[in-house]
Formats: C-alpha cells, structure tokens, sequence
C-alpha cells in the first residue's frame, strides 16, 4: 500500500528545502573552525616564546620550527578556511596538528574520555571535534559557497570547448 498523497508532497518538500539549505554546512563549518584557527594561531604567533617553550616541554621535536610552522598553519590556514580555497588541503594539515595535540598535550583527556575515565566525554575534548569537523572538510569539501567552487567553475571547460578538444 502506498503512503498517502500528502505524506509523500511533504517529503517531497522536504528534501527540496533540504536541497535548498545544503550550502549552510560546509560554510558553516568553515567559518567556526577557520575562525577558530586564526584565533589560535594568532594567538601562537603574538605569544611565539611561549608556544616555543610550551612545544619545548611536550616532547615535540625542532620544537621552534615546529612552533613557527604550527602557529602559520593555522593563523593562514584559518583565513583559508573562511574563505574556502585550498580547503581540503588546509584541512589536511591541520587535521595533522589535531592528531599531534591528541598525542600529545591533550592525550590523558583524550585516553580519559575514550575509555569513559572520568566526567569529560569525546566531544568535550576539542582538537578531536576538530578533527572530525576538519575530517568531514576533507572528505565533503568546502560547500558552494566557497573560493574552490568559485576556481572549479571557473577551470572547468565549457561544452565548447570540450568538442573543440574531441
């Protein structure tokens, strides 16, 4: 037995108002971790000594080049981010910071949540919400309201010019 008439037109509406509102994701996304790695990396980059001394005491190696390339990753990868270009890129590299603050600064908050050690939880421990946010950039890209929709236009050839290549 079919689903009633009406029920159906309301899904139907549904996923076109669904459709309509696809873009709002990924720009979201962007915008609040890019807004966020700026933060940090300005943050970094404005307190550099102290990021140095703070890489310094959690093992990391090069700990200066390690802090200067860390603090710029994130202070233009931010701007990037917000913007939309080069995203899955951007996204990439800092999903690689996250991964290393996992390790190290944050890993007995992460080791704690993940085994249900104490009152903190996964999502509370925030370079691994990062790194999912950042995970599904890479994987979904930046949306169409983005600097990368706007270059992959703009590359891609026109029907013309595609027969003119055959």
């Amino acid at each position: 037995m079919p689903a009633p008439l009406s029920l159906r037109r309301a899904a139907a509406l549904g996923l076109k108002v669904a459709a309509v509102l696809a873009f709002l994701p990924p720009l979201l996304t962007r915008l609040v971790i890019g807004q966020a790695f700026f933060f940090t990396g300005r943050g970094k980059l404005q307190n550099f000594e102290g990021t140095v001394s703070f890489f310094t005491e959690l093992g990391i190696p090069f700990p200066a080049a390690n802090a200067a390339f860390v603090s710029r990753l994130e202070f233009y990868g931010g701007m990037l981010l917000i913007v939309g270009l080069a995203t899955r890129l951007v996204a990439a590299g800092l999903a690689s910071t996250m991964v290393v603050a996992l390790l190290t600064a944050d890993r007995q908050a992460f080791l704690d949540a993940l085994w249900g050690v104490g009152d903190k939880i996964l999502p509370d421990v925030t370079p691994f919400a990062y790194l999912l946010f950042l995970l599904w950039l890479i994987v979904f890209g930046p949306g169409p309201l983005s600097l990368d929709a706007l270059v992959s236009r703009w590359l891609r050839p026109t029907p013309a010019a595609r027969e003119a290549a055959t």
